[in-house]
């Protein structure tokens, strides 16, 4: 077989009930010259079993326990042999020409662009927007997808720079995963896209918008829309790749982000609205409390091993603080607009 152009990586915890959909869609496209890799999380379903009797084409590499979303996508990585990486969740569906136009846009591109962000749409509402262009980031470096929740009458189908993508569908140029690493795995799931997008940026390397991939997800299909453990990491991680990435002016100014996204989401949690309002819907407001107290102790004593990973950000940065302020002026979200809708 050729060297692929594309080496598409799928990490599966348990997801043999997704797996059909999201394997018959990318053996559908019209483009071949891609191959994919499995990375299978310790499933205690019939996960493994079921890729090896009806797709033995697939690069199945099993692991015995769960290593989580970033280590579980790095070693996947490291058996791959594409020049493009498109990291790819199980819980999704690609869309007819989809590795197509994502080849088309990357091999047209600049080497300086490193991530491509194709148009992710929801399973459920085929018509609604999950993310386009990949992500919104708010100060302290939490992160939206770009129109999460609107009615997709084209709005977003420029081709244009954006900020960085999902993680969930995002072309990475291999090269660039080569010079700046691949994805934390301290962070385990969540953030990790903003972390590694973070970097990319500050190396140099841009991101575009590709609308014409079209894929639909299911959102947190694997891992469940709203759980503490969740909440925890997300809280935790945003937070991590921050103080790893942002200026030493954007790490100072993160009290007063932090301050008031979680005055408005106090707002949402007694209002029912946003994230917090769900999450309570099963949970509490105490159990959310306790995990934003255990976050930031936490983030206390792990301060030595960020400063560390830091320092080794910073030797590959080649922009500005400028720059990056003007990235967040760009591609930045409000508080309200972050916590308070779905």
């Amino acid at each position: 077989m050729s060297t692929p152009l594309i080496s598409i990586v799928i990490v599966n915890w348990n997801g043999e009930r997704f797996l059909k959909a999201c394997l018959d869609s990318v053996y559908a496209q019209g483009f071949c010259a891609f191959e994919v890799v499995v990375l299978d999380n310790g499933s205690t379903d019939s996960s493994v079993e079921f890729i090896k009797e009806h797709y033995p084409e697939v690069i199945l590499v099993e692991h015995p326990t769960n290593l989580g979303f970033a280590a579980g996508n790095n070693r996947a990585i490291e058996h791959a042999s594409g020049k493009y990486i498109l990291t790819l969740n199980n819980d999704t569906e690609l869309s007819e020409g989809f590795l197509e136009a994502l080849a088309a846009s990357a091999t047209d591109a600049s080497s300086k662009v490193g991530m491509w962000a194709p148009k992710i749409l929801s399973m459920k509402d085929r018509d609604v927007i999950d993310s386009v262009g990949g992500l919104l980031v708010y100060g302290d470096c939490l992160a939206k997808g770009r129109g999460r929740g609107e009615k997709d009458v084209g709005q977003y189908d420029s081709l244009e720079e954006v900020f960085f993508p999902s993680a969930c569908a995002a072309l990475y140029r291999k090269s660039m995963l080569d010079k700046i690493g691949l994805f934390d795995e301290d962070f385990f799931a969540y953030c990790e896209d903003t972390d590694l997008g973070l970097r990319a940026r500050l190396a140099g390397f841009s991101a575009l918008s590709v609308p014409g991939a079209k894929v639909y997800h299911y959102y947190s299909g694997t891992s469940g829309k709203y759980s503490p453990f969740k909440a925890y990491l997300v809280e935790r991680n945003h937070n991590w790749a921050a103080i790893k990435s942002l200026p030493l002016s954007g790490v100072l100014a993160m009290p007063f982000y932090i301050k008031w996204r979680l005055l408005v989401q106090a707002y949402g949690v007694f209002a029912g609205r946003g994230a917090g309002g769900r999450f309570v819907e099963d949970f509490s407001a105490f159990k959310l409390l306790t995990i934003l107290i255990k976050v930031y102790a936490g983030l206390i004593i792990s301060l030595p091993e960020l400063m560390s990973k830091r320092r080794r950000v910073k030797r590959i940065a080649t922009v500005s603080d400028k720059e990056i302020r003007a990235w967040f002026k760009a591609f930045g979200i409000t508080a309200s607009e972050l916590v308070l809708k779905d």
